[in-house]
Parts: structure tokens; C-alpha cells; sequence
């Protein structure tokens, strides 16, 4: 994949207008394209370093930075907005769906579900700052496939990087083990083969593709899975509606609201994927953000949904063994159930697999400074792919605590304080302009809210822990 350039609108109506552009380096050609719309960044001398933003515009329209080309055949191929959101839909349904009832059944269906929105309108909003920091950087870099290393270097700094790669690699790898190993027992449950062939086999088909596949078949390949995920769920809803008590879902425990928020916030996690669909989306601020906000309330309607068959069929205090692990409650019924969890399962954690694997090669290419494209090199997959598998093999149940402590405190920085400091710095930060207009409204307001919020859960399971 390549990227085709064009003049750079900006740069000929500054020279114009007889302005200077701020600083912003070449993003294939140098350019900045609005549709329907004209922006010119001009430097302000005599206003103490500070930029002045000057926006010409004919109407409303949105950001397109490059666009992608074949490199065989030298032909556009736009990025799908529909492939977009199902990634990022793949990417956040993973095994979570089946963990939220076993953290969410001290606080109950009602007090869960408001929850569960609340937690999701967050994860939206760092992913839209994750989009937003992400686009800028790559008018500054002037090249695609940023990840959140450069981000973290553009906007706070060697120790931001440092802080975000750390909690970057110990996030994706240990989710990558989960995966791996939980698809690994389906596949030898269901075949007979041994543990580490069917941890092998899923790695090679999987991983395999990430690598080798274009940006259109993975986008197709994980259209498909996600399609399969919907009518697995809707089949497993449909048979397990006929133990539901409707008093069931109107218990509400907001005391215990608390504890579920890290694992609830850990089933939301998409943002490793934005950077990617930046890239594939060739920038397009528009297509981005419906990307995100689509993409990640089929998942919601699905967690919401699941939770209330699961609770709603459970007393409290009843069964709660059984409930700690919904797969297990599930599996135990005879019929057609057993086998819809198993298809639901592997095809949840192959869709989030492909998303953290696609993540964790364009992160990985970053960080070792590779030039555009690099991610599609072997090296890159070959650090994505063989750590998780090798520990998955060797002992996944060392993972399992790094998990819990991943939801708890990982996720909740790096996803959430992260990109709120990244955001606030980029539009703050006296010594350059943001490339793009803010994708997340009320200003320092609203970020400070964001990173107070996430302190206070983080601070809050820690006493929990302690105590």
C-alpha cells in the first residue's frame, strides 16, 4: 500500500495569500484536503510563538490527509467506513461479553447497564482523542500508520513514551495470551488435537492473515466474523430467554459499581485499533468518528443484552460458583446451547485477535523505526505473534492475575489518562497549533473530568485491594 501525492491545498492558498504556515511536514504531498471546505494555518510573529488559526470555508465538510493506492496497480483504494466499524465492533466484543455478568452480578441488571453506557460513552471519548492526536501526528510526521509511540513522543514527551509503550506491550501481550490459550482449549475440545497444535494452527491461520491479507480481505474476513458473532449471540439470546424473571433485572446495588468498572472498562477496549483505521480511513476526521461511535455501540446493545439473560436467570447468592463463570453455566446445558457458546466464543476471540494483532505490528513497527509500511515487514509480526503464543504454550495460567491487573489499572491509564494528557497538550501547548479541530467538546473541562474520573477508580480498587 502506498500513498499518492497531491498538491497541498493549504500550502498554494497560503502563498496566495501572502501567509506562512506554521510548521507541519509533508503527509503525502503536504497537503491538507477538506471537502467543501478551505483551512489555512498561518504563523502569527508577533504574538509570542503562539499560531493563529485562519479557516476559509464554503461550507462544512472534513479532513482527508492522503489517499492510499495500490503500489502494483497504482489504483485508489479508499478505506471502508464499513470495515472500519467492524473492526472496531471485532475488536471490542473479544471474550469480554462473557466476563461482564460474572463482575456485575453484586451490583445488579440496573445498576450494570447504566454502567455499562457510562463506561462506554467514556471509551468513546478517549477513542475520539486517541483519533484526534493521532491525525495531528500525522500532519506533523508526514507519514501514515502512526502509533501511539509517536504520539506519546509528539505530545508529552521521553518519559510519555516510555510510560505508554511499557503499558502498551504489557496490555496487548497479555491479552494476546488469553486469547491464544482460550482458543487453543475450543479448538482441542472440539477437534481432540493437543493444546499446542491447536494454538499453533490458530496462530498460523490468524496471525497469518494479518500479515499476508490486504486491507480489503482482513476488513471482508472480519466482516464475516462479526456477522457470525451477531447470529451466534441472537441464537444464544433466543434459547436462554425462557429462563429470564423480569424482578430479576430491576436489582440495583450502586455500592458495588466500584469494583465492576475496570473489567467492564477492559470489554470496551478498542483504541489500539484507531491508529489503523486512521490510516485506512486515509484521515477523514467524518468517517472516523462514525467509525468509532458505531463501531463500539454494537457492542454495548450486545453487553447490555447478554448481562440481562444472565442475571436475569440467576437468584442472587444462588449458584454463584456456577455464575463466577457464565461459560461454564452455559456449557453445562444439554442441546444446542453448548455448542452455540463454543461458536460465539472462538469467533469473539478471533475478532479481537486480529484487531489487538493489527494494533500491537503497526505499535511495533513504530518503535523500532521502521519506515511507512513497515508493519507489513516479518519482524514486526514476528514480535506481535510468537511472545503471546510461546507463553500461551509454556503457562497461560501466569497471566491470568496480570490480566485482573491489566483491567484494573492498565487499561484505565493507558486508555483513558493517556490520550486525555496527550489531547490537552496538543491543544494547549503554546509552542504548536493542532492540525485538526477538536473531536471531543468542553474543552479542559471535560478532560480534566476524564482524567479525574479514571484516578478515582484506580485509586479506588487499589484501597479495595489493600483492605
Amino acid at each position: 500500500m502506498g500513498v499518492l501525492s497531491l498538491p497541498c491545498i493549504a500550502c498554494v492558498a497560503s502563498r496566495s495569500q501572502g501567509t506562512a504556515l506554521a510548521p507541519h511536514n509533508r503527509v503525502a504531498g503536504c497537503r491538507k484536503e477538506r471537502r467543501g471546505a478551505l483551512t489555512v494555518v498561518a504563523s502569527s510573529p508577533g504574538s509570542d510563538g503562539r499560531s493563529a488559526r485562519r479557516e476559509i470555508s464554503a461550507r462544512e465538510g472534513y479532513f482527508r490527509l492522503f489517499s492510499n493506492v495500490n503500489e502494483a496497480t497504482l489504483k485508489h483504494e479508499p478505506g471502508f467506513l464499513v470495515s472500519a466499524i467492524f473492526l472496531v465492533a471485532g475488536t471490542t466484543i473479544g471474550a469480554g461479553v462473557l466476563a461482564i455478568p460474572a463482575v456485575t452480578e453484586e451490583s445488579g441488571f440496573a445498576a450494570s447497564s447504566l454502567t455499562c453506557s457510562i463506561c462506554w460513552l467514556y471509551m468513546v471519548a478517549t477513542g475520539l482523542l486517541v483519533a484526534e492526536v493521532n491525525v495531528s501526528t500525522m500532519c506533523e510526521l508526514g507519514s501514515g500508520g502512526v502509533s501511539i509511540v509517536s504520539m506519546a513522543e509528539r505530545t508529552l514527551g521521553a518519559i510519555g513514551v516510555r510510560f505508554a509503550s511499557l503499558a502498551y506491550l504489557f496490555i496487548h501481550y497479555a491479552l494476546l495470551v488469553a486469547y491464544v490459550a482460550r482458543s487453543a482449549d475450543i479448538i482441542s475440545n472440539a477437534s481432540g488435537a493437543p493444546l499446542w497444535a491447536s494454538a499453533l494452527l490458530f496462530t498460523g491461520i490468524f496471525g497469518g492473515l494479518c500479515y499476508s491479507g490486504s486491507q480489503r480481505i482482513i476488513g471482508a474476513f472480519n466482516g464475516a466474523l462479526v456477522l457470525g458473532i451477531i447470529a451466534s449471540f441472537i441464537s444464544l439470546v433466543a434459547v436462554s430467554t425462557g429462563y429470564i424473571e423480569p424482578e430479576l433485572l430491576l436489582r440495583a446495588n450502586f455500592a458495588a459499581v466500584p469494583r465492576s468498572v475496570p473489567v467492564i472498562a477492559l470489554a470496551f477496549v478498542y483504541q489500539n485499533v484507531v491508529p489503523v483505521i486512521c490510516t485506512n480511513l486515509e484521515g477523514d476526521l467524518k468517517k472516523i468518528r462514525t467509525a468509532i461511535v458505531a463501531g463500539t455501540a454494537i457492542p454495548l446493545a450486545m453487553f447490555i443484552v447478554w448481562d440481562a439473560v444472565i442475571l436475569g436467570s440467576v437468584y442472587p447468592g444462588a449458584g454463584n460458583s456456577s455464575l463466577s463463570d457464565p461459560l461454564m453455566q452455559l456449557r453445562s446445558q444439554s442441546g444446542i446451547i453448548s455448542p452455540l457458546v463454543e461458536v460465539f466464543s472462538l469467533l469473539a476471540i478471533t475478532t479481537s485477535y486480529i484487531g489487538f494483532v493489527l494494533g500491537l505490528s503497526d505499535f511495533v513497527a513504530d518503535l523500532l523505526k521502521l519506515p511507512g509500511g513497515g508493519s507489513r515487514k516479518p519482524l514486526p509480526y514476528a514480535v506481535t505473534l510468537l511472545p503471546p503464543t510461546a507463553l500461551a504454550l509454556l503457562s497461560p495460567d501466569i497471566f491470568f492475575k496480570a490480566l485482573d491487573f491489566a483491567g484494573a489499572y492498565g487499561v484505565l491509564v493507558l486508555f483513558g489518562i493517556l490520550p486525555a494528557s496527550m489531547a490537552w497538550s496538543q491543544r494547549y501547548s503554546t509552542s504548536s497549533l493542532p492540525a485538526v479541530p477538536p473531536m471531543v467538546p468542553g474543552g479542559r473541562l471535560a478532560l480534566g473530568v476524564m482524567i479525574t474520573g479514571a484516578g478515582f477508580i484506580i485509586t479506588t480498587q487499589f484501597l479495595s485491594t489493600l483492605s
